[in-house]
């Protein structure tokens, strides 16, 4: 097929091709501007936050890599660092920031406990991943990661930007740009509005059998 075709505006890219896409030289001007200027939202959850923060003083100097800029509102950000462990009374005010950055917006999971719940793991407030929950695009391992692994995971998401293409990404495609997740309802436990009909559906059997699902 012709570049000629694949530029033309009713077409759209068969989704085994999407990973084959071109990249073209507004892409790369495109990309090039999106990953110099990443701007961080200021929050923090627990010690991995310590480290995010040294990473931004001057011994490690993240603006090195354009994401010096953090912002105290999540409207003027696009990179959301999810900084430490993840409770269960938490999560329903995450998936709100993360649901008021606008596009295009990333998420780092920074350390054990964000990315699978770490020590905790086993803990009843405590949730086994922000993943569950949000698109995670970078994990970042260790407990707690360096100054230098969150730079190289900053640096993997701008290898991950580099790659995008204007005609490949959901903000410029028809229809809505984001898609909202639903903000989990916190009551006796967390309960994900997503899984509303497994949960009718476990809640319809008889009880033994409830309790073991």
């Amino acid at each position: 097929m012709s570049e000629k075709e694949l530029n033309s505006p009713g077409y759209e890219i068969p989704e085994e091709l999407e990973n084959a896409v071109k990249i073209t030289t507004l892409d790369r001007l495109y990309n090039w501007g999106r990953r110099s200027s990443v701007w961080p939202m200021m929050f923090g959850l627990a010690c991995c936050a310590i480290e995010m923060i040294a990473a931004q003083a001057s011994r490690y100097d993240m603006a090195r890599f354009g994401m010096e800029v953090m912002r105290p509102t999540p409207r003027q950000s696009d990179l959301m660092i999810v900084s430490g462990t993840v409770t269960k009374k938490m999560v329903p005010l995450i998936v709100r920031l993360y649901n008021q950055m606008p596009e295009p917006k990333y998420v780092i999971s920074m350390g054990a406990c964000a990315s699978g719940g770490g020590p905790f793991k086993e803990g009843y407030n405590v949730v086994a991943g922000i993943d569950k929950f949000l698109p995670v695009d970078v994990y970042i391992p260790g407990c707690p990661p360096t100054p230098q692994a969150l730079i190289n995971g900053a640096i993997m998401l701008q290898k991950k930007i580099d790659k995008q293409s204007i005609r490949q990404v959901r903000w410029y495609r028809k229809g809505p740009d984001s898609v909202e997740i639903p903000v989990p309802l916190l009551g006796p436990d967390l309960i994900d509005l997503r899984r509303t009909a497994e949960i009718k559906k476990i809640a319809a059997r008889p009880q033994t059998e409830a309790e073991e699902a």
